[in-house]
């Protein structure tokens, strides 16, 4: 695809020294390819920009066209939830483990990101999930995922009891560790751990999937993309449960909460190298077979 980066951003996980490594030789290349860039200022330590090139994470979205991050899956899932308010093209450099957000390697990073830069990748939207709770006629608070958004008891030990709700029809009550809901983009994180499907990323579909659920009938259950999902936390808990949004936010809930959980409206716009190959992606990383 043509398209032309003029101003592009830096962004990740600050303090960890491969990180910082491979951010500055991505620095110092970009100043020799594009007209401006712009360094995330938590994380401009070791790459020395001149103070008119340091900027906030909000100025990051708005003011670049695209934005580049270093680090692991974890540092996407962080610059994703507030890139996709921007409609910012988003990168990522991988220093992390995994990496099935983060798919350019640090060998081959000058190469594909000039081809990048050139107007040589695939494109793809990842839509998010926000997620609300209502405690009796107001909000209380609320958060949005690229991942997932999970209900655990915040106990060890404990069950939890929650009643599902899909497009205002009762679907199911449960006693379990909670509950995981998933975009297709999350499913092969913490709902792969918990036994869901794995769910190609252009997929405009929901997974819903138990976490130990006290019967052996319970089951994942995908859902379209535009289901609204209630999920009220039962009366009869003794304890705080909470929400977990990738792993990364958290709040409380309690006893008689509603967590309203629906798709943002606005969505990721993640850029891969145009070689990229989403099967090769879960091959390497899941370990399964080579071609015979």
């Amino acid at each position: 695809m043509s398209r032309k980066f003029t101003t592009v951003g830096i962004m990740g996980k600050p303090n960890n020294p491969n990180v910082a490594e491979t951010a500055s030789i991505l620095y110092k290349y970009l100043l020799s390819k594009v007209s401006n860039v712009l360094v995330e200022e938590s994380f401009a330590t070791g790459m020395s920009p001149s103070p008119e090139l340091t900027v906030s994470r909000e100025q990051i979205g708005s003011k670049c066209d695209l934005v580049i991050v270093v680090g692991g899956d974890g540092s996407m899932l962080n610059a994703g939830r507030l890139l996709a308010n921007y409609e910012v093209p988003v990168l990522g450099i991988n220093r992390g483990y995994l990496g099935f957000l983060t798919d350019i390697s640090p060998k081959e990073m000058v190469q594909q990101v000039s081809e990048v830069i050139d107007g040589n990748f695939i494109e793809e939207k990842r839509f998010l999930l926000f997620a609300e709770v209502n405690r009796g006629s107001g909000n209380v608070d609320h958060s949005e995922a690229m991942n997932d958004i999970v209900l655990y008891p915040g106990e060890i030990s404990k069950m939890l009891e929650f009643e599902v709700y899909i497009d205002d029809q009762f679907a199911f009550s449960q006693r379990s560790d909670g509950i995981i809901v998933s975009t297709p983009t999350g499913s092969t994180a913490y709902a792969l751990s918990g036994g869901g499907p794995i769910m190609h990323p252009s997929l405009d579909t929901i997974v819903l999937v138990p976490m130990n659920a006290h019967t052996l009938s319970s089951r994942p259950i995908v859902v379209n993309i535009n289901s609204h999902i209630d999920i009220i936390v039962a009366e009869s808990n003794k304890h705080n449960p909470q929400i977990s949004c990738d792993g990364q936010f958290t709040f409380p809930v309690k006893p008689g909460d509603k967590i309203s959980i629906r798709k943002k409206k606005r969505q990721l716009w993640l850029l891969h190298p145009a070689d990229y190959d989403y099967y090769r992606v879960l091959r390497t990383k899941l370990g399964w077979g080579s071609k015979l």
